[in-house]
């Protein structure tokens, strides 16, 4: 699947972030960052689907390296993930993440977004 098979789970994660939440967790390590998602019972809920449906979605986003699962932790997006998640903060929802983040911050975050998923010069 491509990145943009996903919209629909990134889009959901981002409305309950900003608008339900009013909340982003973000976490920062050498060389980039990672966002934690909803869970799959809050993005179910949101999207008006069975549980069950969206546990096979998490699936895929996974083996397509978008997210990251681990038990008692939860899950959070990959280098590609976030950039994702935030390239849909911007483009769908720019004004409420400003708010929530304050000014200048989500460019700050997608830039360095960009240059974790990007290889370094000379890999």
């Amino acid at each position: 699947m491509s990145t943009h098979e996903h919209d629909d789970i990134f889009e959901a994660a981002t409305r309950i972030l900003l608008e339900e939440d009013r909340c982003i967790t973000i976490s920062f390590y050498p060389g980039g960052i990672t966002i934690r998602f909803p869970t799959t019972r809050k993005l179910a809920e949101h999207l008006g689907i069975p549980h069950y449906y969206v546990l096979p979605r998490f699936g895929a986003m996974e083996r397509d390296g978008l997210i990251r699962r681990a038990e008692r932790v939860g899950i959070s997006t990959t280098a590609a993930g976030t950039e994702r998640l935030l390239a849909v903060m911007a483009e769908r929802h720019g004004a409420c993440a400003e708010e929530i983040l304050g000014p200048g911050i989500l460019r700050a975050l997608k830039i360095r977004a960009s240059q974790a998923s990007s290889p370094s010069p000379g890999e």
